[in-house]
């Protein structure tokens, strides 16, 4: 099944196979998409669908080096670059909206942007910056209502860039603890009011992103990436993540939104996301479901064929192989990832993996 087309409606995909977000740091210049960058995802266009590295729709957002943002007119231009590039080999592609959150150092931040988050409480380890070398996270200010209102219209609006710049559609970045999951997780967010008392609470400013995306740029376009279990920047499990993770795909199912893609991070060391769980939401949900985590090309078939997904998405595979999906159907070997080359700038270790064909 991995490789017969998806026929639904608002997403005909000529595979099943997802390129997964990946962060990459090539948006060396003002945080701009550039010509790499196209060529780098016009070669994995075979994909059914790509779905870009995190992309921030806030100055706030930019808390990473060299990661790209969406939310002014200049990078709408830029991006048109990349969105031709996958079109003009037939692809899809969705741009993954990320706002770091606390996640971040003021020292990878545009001039006036700052650190924000769900509390002031600081994000556990360090992070690359450019100018300092490896720095620990900085201190967040804490968001008030205002704030939480402004964050919800910016990922609103770089939706709506996100059309205007040629994506298929938007992915909203829930997972992997960035600015959407600290508000769910609970080891985070430690809120007392409305955004963060109980599941409905911390389930608030996700829901409030997603309806205001769905309103800008319609439901049919519109995905939200969860990895529950996940402990990336100081997340982890918590008593009653399942049943919050239940009642937010419920929410997301009445809202209509096209697609759920789950994270299993247990291949990269953390807690498994239980099967059991797995098979609630993808129940729950009646859109497309999309599963990730350290797939192969039989695991992802036998996940297709069982109907726990309608398609898989494969991450580092995608990174040293820009034609994957040729590689897959012809069972050919896998060129080796050069993991000291996956955040430097440049095209080394990014465009220049070599093809079946090469």
């Amino acid at each position: 099944m991995l490789f017969t087309a998806l026929s639904a409606p608002s997403l005909p995909l000529r595979n099943r196979i997802v390129m997964a977000p990946m962060t990459r740091s090539r948006a060396v210049e003002r945080n701009m998409p550039n010509a790499l960058m196209a060529e780098y995802y016009g070669q994995r266009a075979t994909a059914g669908l790509i779905v870009t590295e995190g992309t921030s729709p806030s100055p706030d957002g930019l808390g990473y080096a060299r990661i790209p943002g969406l939310f002014n007119a200049a990078h709408v231009q830029a991006w048109k670059i990349v969105t031709d590039a996958v079109h003009a080999k037939g692809g899809k592609i969705f741009v993954q909206l990320m706002h770091t959150g606390r996640v971040a150092h003021v020292a990878n931040l545009p001039a006036g942007a700052e650190v924000v988050g769900p509390t002031g409480d600081v994000c556990p380890g360090e992070m690359h910056t450019d100018t300092l070398g490896m720095q620990p996270h900085s201190a967040p200010r804490a968001m008030t209502t205002d704030d939480i209102d402004h964050a919800v219209a910016a990922y609103a609006r770089s939706a709506q860039l996100a059309i205007e710049a040629g994506f298929d559609g938007v992915e909203l970045h829930a997972a992997n603890g960035y600015l959407i999951e600290q508000f769910l997780n609970a080891n985070v967010n430690r809120r007392s009011d409305a955004y963060g008392v109980g599941i409905q609470g911390r389930n608030r400013f996700a829901l409030e992103v997603v309806r205001a995306t769905v309103a800008a740029i319609g439901a049919d376009r519109v995905g939200i990436r969860l990895s529950p279990y996940g402990v990336f920047n100081g997340t982890g499990a918590y008593p009653d993540v399942e049943a919050q993770y239940e009642a937010l795909t419920e929410a997301l199912a009445q809202v209509g939104i096209l697609y759920v893609h789950l994270l299993d991070h247990s291949a990269m060391g953390a807690p498994p996301v239980p099967a059991e769980l797995k098979l609630r939401l993808r129940s729950t949900f009646k859109g497309v479901f999309i599963l990730a985590g350290g797939f192969d090309r039989a695991g992802a078939e036998r996940a297709l064929e069982a109907g726990h997904a309608d398609l898989i998405a494969f991450a580092r595979h995608f990174i040293a192989n820009p034609d994957l999906v040729a590689r897959m159907q012809a069972e050919a070997a896998l060129n080796p990832l050069d993991m000291a080359t996956f955040y430097t700038p440049g095209p080394k270790g990014y465009t220049d993996y070599p093809t079946l064909e090469a």
